[in-house]
């Protein structure tokens, strides 16, 4: 058969309609927002803030929030489509497997792969780091880190031990080595040095452990946990917010965007009105995840109501929660002390300098930081499980990804592996690695949803559509042109893993995959 072999729409809708032997119906909308919510605000709030204002924006990264969300508007409203008209575990590749056939729906499902489970890996590191930063670094270096992360890093006593033409460089109590020093150390440096090198990263296989079990229990169970650690976390944002707003110095907002000739801010998306597109480039990947919550389309009560209000509802909240957020924080410290103090730093910083009373709150924002990363991990978790089990019921994938708990109702065998393949890449593999190919693949599902929108318009127009996005072609359309213009702005590094990653991906379907599909085989 076809490589675009498409999967009928009545087939997909009969398997919605099996309530009996597939996934429990058991989300209402309050736990769809919560998703998406949960998904959503990460360090995403605390770090790409200061980022997008001390490199391009200014002040004015509010509007750059703003921006990023009507980016994100275009691909939600498309989702929210496909979610009520095909309330199917799989997102993105369920939709591509009704309207652009299956090689195309196998591409999708794999780059998801990296949205969903490198996601989950790469937030698990810095759940990690952030953790010992909670603990006040009591974690060892070799136990927090991968073994490929060669410290070339000595911190306390131990830096008296080397020569002074290198103990003197050391910064705030910690000595960088450069490749070369490190191997012109004499043998008993060498070990020392040594014994600060990473090993394995424990603290991320434990929040991949607790975060998988508590999915395995049940998507009920997981929701409700999730809900509460929204809620924890949103309060503290609120709180910072609230707080806030009575240290501000509305001389930090003025001028509202980066002058010209400001040094540092050469480039064209640098400063002044260009910079605050500049900023949304930066800022769109702290919406990243609402495209989670049509994952669990399976698992919603009521499908063709609660999918819309889950997508939409979550991607409103938390711009609601950017602008405020972002408007506060450049209220209270000036835009430009952001890259001096470091980004990830800023909040803290900006309680700590300005806020005088309020040190409480720093810790409170590290808490809801490690809350927000929890989440995340939790949902994108969820999310790869789903995708795998929509896969493995079409054949594409070895049946034990779709095998349910007797008990549960849950793809456990499903993440039991993920489980292992998240936590073997999170305990030896660095951070850096698997970084920018998350985005990679959320943009590429942003822009095949938005071309499936377009397509079933045309080969189906008759079906029922709980949600209609409005203004189509318009909006798919900008999806696509939004979205496919960021991946190309991904750098060249990226792209050519990802390139590579897909390309792997046509080897396993052309030798696994196409050989056992379910509609292949007729």
């Amino acid at each position: 058969m076809s490589l675009f072999v498409k999967k009928p729409l009545g087939q997909l809708l009969a398997q919605a309609a099996d309530t009996g032997h597939g996934l429990k119906r058991t989300l209402g909308p309050g736990n769809l927002i919560a998703l998406g919510v949960g998904a959503i605000i990460g360090a995403g709030l605390f770090v790409r803030t200061a980022a997008a204002s001390a490199e391009a924006a200014g002040p004015a990264v509010t509007i750059s929030f703003i921006i990023a969300a009507v980016g994100c508007v275009f691909a939600g409203l498309c989702y929210a489509e496909f979610a009520a008209m095909i309330p199917i575990a799989g997102s993105a590749y369920t939709y591509a497997y009704a309207t652009l056939g299956e090689i195309v729906a196998w591409i999708i499902g794999w780059a998801l792969i990296m949205e969903y489970a490198l996601g989950a890996t790469t937030v698990s590191i810095s759940w990690s780091e952030y953790l010992n930063k909670l603990l006040g670094g009591a974690i060892p270096y070799k136990w927090c880190h991968s073994p490929f992360e060669h410290i070339h890093q000595v911190t306390g006593a131990a830096i008296a031990q080397f020569p002074p033409d290198l103990a003197g460089t050391a910064k705030q109590g910690v000595l960088m080595l450069s490749d070369r020093q490190f191997d012109g150390l004499t043998p008993h440096l060498h070990d020392l040095v040594t014994s600060y090198s990473g090993c394995m990263n424990l603290p991320s296989i434990l929040i991949l452990l607790l975060l998988s079990a508590l999915l395995i229990k049940g998507t009920a169970e997981s929701a409700f946990v999730n809900s509460l650690i929204v809620i924890l976390k949103v309060a503290i944002v609120l709180v910072f917010i609230a707080v806030g707003w009575g240290f501000m110095n509305p001389a930090n907002h003025h001028p509202y965007y980066i002058p010209d000739g400001m040094p540092g801010h050469e480039g064209f998306f640098k400063h002044g009105i260009p910079g605050i597109l500049g900023g949304a480039s930066i800022v769109f990947f702290a919406f990243i995840g609402f495209d989670a919550v049509s994952t669990a389309a399976q698992e919603a009560k009521n499908p063709k109501k609660d999918m819309p209000i889950g997508i939409l509802g979550s991607l409103v909240v938390c711009t609601i929660l950017y602008i405020l957020f972002s408007y506060v924080l450049t209220g209270v410290a000036n835009w430009k002390e952001f890259a001096l103090q470091g980004k990830e730093a800023s909040v803290a910083y900006a309680i700590n300098t300005y806020m005088t009373g309020y040190h409480w709150l720093a810790t409170a924002v590290t808490i809801a930081i490690l809350l927000g990363f929890s989440s995340v991990i939790l949902v994108m978790l969820l999310g790869q499980s789903r995708v795998f089990y929509s896969m493995a019921n079409d054949g594409l994938l070895p049946k034990v990804f779709s095998d349910l708990h007797p008990k549960f109702r849950t793809p456990y065998k499903s993440n039991m592996i993920l489980f292992l393949f998240a936590g073997l890449f999170a305990a030896f593999i660095p951070e850096s690695i698997a970084g920018d190919l998350t985005s990679f693949g959320t943009l590429f599902a942003f822009v095949l949803v938005s071309a499936g929108v377009l397509v079933m318009r045309k080969s189906d127009p008759d079906v029922e559509r709980p949600f209609r996005a409005p203004w189509v072609p318009v909006i798919p359309i900008l999806g696509i042109v939004v979205c496919g213009g960021m991946i190309i702005a991904l750098d060249v590094h990226t792209l050519m893993a990802a390139f590579s990653w897909m390309a792997l991906g046509l080897v396993v379907y052309f030798l696994y995959s196409k050989k056992h599909s379910k509609l292949q085989k007729g």
